[in-house]
């Protein structure tokens, strides 16, 4: 049985602890936060403390905490014999360098409040200094259904920063046609079944070969339609934006 102590509480810690709390070889012993009211949601299911002298022996001690925390955080777990890890896409392995056994556990998915998400399959990019710890790591990720890949600091970064422009920014996008939507008494929804085709076409084909629109196409009467019909400045910039890099990207001129 592999033990953990769990610190933190957002939506990367409960997804964590829910998925080791599904597994036969894992258990948390504990979870670490420094608001007491923050635990209350863990309260009746493992032991909790917000106090990192009362912090338990473990194998692993799982920092799923704000990136600005973790040096601090992990300096104070210097005196445990387990492995310090932290969940963080762009912090690097040596943020945790006071630590003699250290990895990162990143789960490269979007975590949300009162959503649940599927646990099979989702990439695990993990990176340790001890050689053996990695394999520790792989088989934890596999525990919890997760896909296990060896990534270097460097690369995590590029990665996150990828993950950026594929979720968070499109997520943006999506809220920009939702608000276009409501405005003009339509229902989001029937925007839905392209949203899904668009993210299921990239499976099999190139984002760069399925791109479509009148971007694409150089049809500059509808982009400027479209244009015309955006009231606020900041939204007719990133149409601008994004057009002109889908007329660069595909070799043709506004």
């Amino acid at each position: 049985m592999i033990k953990i102590v769990l610190l933190g509480t957002g939506n990367v810690a409960e997804f964590l602890f829910g998925a080791f709390s599904e597994s036969g070889r894992i258990q948390v012993v504990q979870v670490y936060n420094h608001s007491l009211k923050s635990l209350s949601r863990f309260a009746d299911q493992v032991e909790i403390t917000t106090s990192v002298e009362n912090i338990k022996d473990a194998d692993i001690y799982l920092m799923a905490v704000k990136d600005d925390v973790i040096p601090e955080l992990s300096g104070s777990l210097t005196n445990k014999k387990g492995l310090v890890l932290h969940t963080s896409g762009a912090v690097s392995l040596d943020a945790l360098n006071s630590n003699s056994r250290r990895g990162v556990f990143y789960p490269l998915q979007t975590f949300s409040k009162n959503r649940e998400v599927i646990q099979r399959n989702i990439p695990f990019c993990l990176e340790t200094n001890v050689p053996e710890d990695l394999e520790l790591l792989k088989n934890l990720a596999e525990d919890i259904k997760g896909t296990p890949y060896s990534v270097s600091s460097e690369q995590r970064k590029k990665l996150h920063l990828a993950a950026v422009f594929v979720c968070n920014f499109v997520n943006h996008l999506y809220a920009i046609g939702e608000q276009i939507c409501k405005e003009n008494a339509l229902p989001f929804e029937i925007l839905q079944p392209l949203i899904q085709e668009t993210a299921e076409k990239i499976l099999d084909t190139s984002p760069h070969e399925s791109q479509t629109g009148p971007a694409k196409r150089n049809d500059s009467t509808t982009i400027k339609t479209h244009l015309d019909a955006i009231v606020e400045e900041e939204n007719k910039a990133i149409y601008k934006l994004l057009t002109q890099a889908i007329q660069s990207a595909h070799g043709k001129e506004l």
